[in-house]
């Protein structure tokens, strides 16, 4: 029984986000209310209230299936290699990438996505060999801002490339950069 349960939490939740994402594409994120994705989802007002506290909650969940912004930093190899799988996987999320992170998305938004690639940035930076600090801060919120500029560009069909094609662009224009303000080398 627990799977069926399971399951029909996982499709009421579905729903929710769905309607989020629809109507954040229709008439942006601000405008919707609670009442909006009760009737979007077709579920009642305690239904959920069960699953969710408001519709930034619903926000931050779907933010959260996003895992691409979660991606583990690749030490390794060259700086900010993140990017390409980011992008591809934004490129196979398109529309919900746009709803939520493109110019209708609003700010609460964007401010929740930057701050989930800011952790990825900083701890990709640090384990590069970069100390904590003001400059390690501002070169993070650099690199973080260019890559969210880029990709609601891109999403909101401002920009026309392939993920390979914005991976190459970005990471030319922010690396050196980065790692000579933060005296870093650029391989591990």
């Amino acid at each position: 029984m627990s799977g069926n349960v399971d399951r029909r939490v996982r499709r009421t939740r579905q729903a929710i986000q769905r309607a989020l994402v629809e109507l954040i594409l229709e008439r942006g994120y601000e405008p919707v209310t609670v009442t909006d994705l009760i009737a979007r989802a077709d579920v009642g007002r305690s239904t959920f209230y069960a699953h969710y506290s408001d519709k930034q909650a619903v926000l931050f969940s779907a933010l959260e299936e996003m895992a691409f912004l979660r991606a583990a930093p690749r030490h390794g190899g060259p700086p900010f290699s993140f990017s390409l799988p980011m992008l591809e996987h934004v490129r196979e999320q398109r529309r919900l990438v746009r709803a939520l992170l493109g110019r209708r998305g609003g700010r609460v938004v964007m401010a929740y996505g930057e701050s989930l690639l800011e952790d990825v940035v900083r701890d990709e930076l640090l384990a590069r060999g970069a100390r904590p600090g003001a400059t390690l801060d501002l070169a993070v919120t650099c690199v973080a801002g260019a890559f969210m500029a880029l990709v609601r560009k891109w999403v909101d069909e401002e920009l026309r490339a392939t993920p390979a094609e914005l991976d190459a662009v970005f990471r030319a224009s922010v690396a050196p950069g980065v790692l000579a303000a933060l005296e870093v080398p650029g391989q591990s």
